[in-house]
């Protein structure tokens, strides 16, 4: 989340005309994350989130969220809930953006989250992944491996202002996944962002997901592989082996992994890894000056990148 188009007083209460959920008592930016515009906003009838869609986002694929996390809050998973106008949409637009409001998810999320926090969010991420299996809607990932070369020359040889020589080593890493990547693992719905601040814990329960604005279909293992990433490197860079045993297991709980879906882990952790550096190193170079956002260091996951090139096994991630 964050803040990169401001909404007056006037915009906020002519928006809201279109819904039955009562006046605006308050509208704060939430400046956490790099994606969308999202506002916390309080009406008199409740709380809510506001997001103005920017960026990577496509218009076109705004349906899809929607209908999704309407579909998983249908199946019994906590997520936001759409909000619609008195037409039935809700999706419009709010100052020249596209824009929803959405429910809001009661809870908080761990910035050092526990063995037991990372069990949870791997059963919840299973629960997820079966909850979409009928999910009518599909959205190709707009940042698998065959984005990432594009992503990489977006950035180009201004790699090397973040670190000296990023750029030669990342054209080497693509070109390996790109010959590498699995295509025959099995796929569905995925949410493709689960980072500890997209998962909320409310008195030590897992309270839900938010933030599925890059949800698409795509290899049900990748997901487990970002979280691998998101969820089991401390925040000195190491890797936590009895987080990574308590993730997986939890997934496994609720739906087994294949032979195949367990060998090709390593795999997918680096084009994880590799997928979120190339981001993050793109916004680091081009966040647009007065933008209330923090953009993410993207050597952080360079250093995640190191660690699974050095994988010999899915032993390494404490399973047998």
């Amino acid at each position: 989340m964050a803040v990169y188009t401001q909404v007056s007083d006037e915009e906020l209460d002519e928006f809201l005309t279109f819904y039955d959920i009562g006046d605006a008592v308050s509208c704060a930016g939430i400046a956490e994350g790099v994606e969308n515009s999202n506002f916390m906003l309080r009406t008199t009838t409740g709380t809510y989130i506001l997001t103005l869609y920017e960026k990577r986002v496509k218009a076109e694929d705004l349906p899809f969220f929607v209908a999704l996390m309407g579909h998983l809050s249908g199946k019994g998973l906590d997520c936001p809930t759409p909000v619609c106008g008195r037409d039935g949409n809700a999706l419009r637009h709010l100052n020249g953006r596209p824009a929803a409001i959405v429910t809001f998810l009661d809870g908080v999320w761990h910035r050092k989250p526990r063995p037991e926090h990372c069990r949870a969010v791997g059963r919840a991420l299973a629960e997820m992944h079966l909850a979409g299996g009928d999910f009518a809607m599909s959205r190709g990932n707009d940042l698998s491996v065959e984005s990432w070369r594009p992503l990489l020359e977006a950035s180009g040889e201004r790699a090397g202002e973040v670190q000296p020589g990023l750029y030669d080593v990342l054209v080497r890493e693509v070109a390996t996944l790109e010959a590498n990547w699995p295509k025959d693992l099995p796929s569905g719905i995925i949410h493709a962002d689960l980072f500890p601040d997209n998962v909320f814990f409310l008195g030590g329960r897992l309270s839900g997901f938010i933030d599925f604005y890059f949800a698409c279909t795509d290899l049900l293992a990748y997901d487990l592989a970002v979280c691998l990433n998101a969820w089991c490197f401390e925040l000195d860079g190491s890797f936590n082996v009895t987080k990574a045993r308590q993730l997986v297991t939890g997934y496994r709980d609720v739906r087994d992994l294949s032979d195949a879906e367990l060998d090709a882990l390593p795999l997918l952790a680096r084009g994880s890894a590799l997928r979120f550096l190339l981001t993050r190193l793109y916004d680091w170079l081009n966040t647009p000056e007065g933008a209330l956002v923090r953009p993410k260091d993207p050597l952080e996951y360079f250093g995640k990148l190191r660690f699974h090139q050095g994988v010999a096994g899915v032993s390494a991630y404490g399973l047998s």
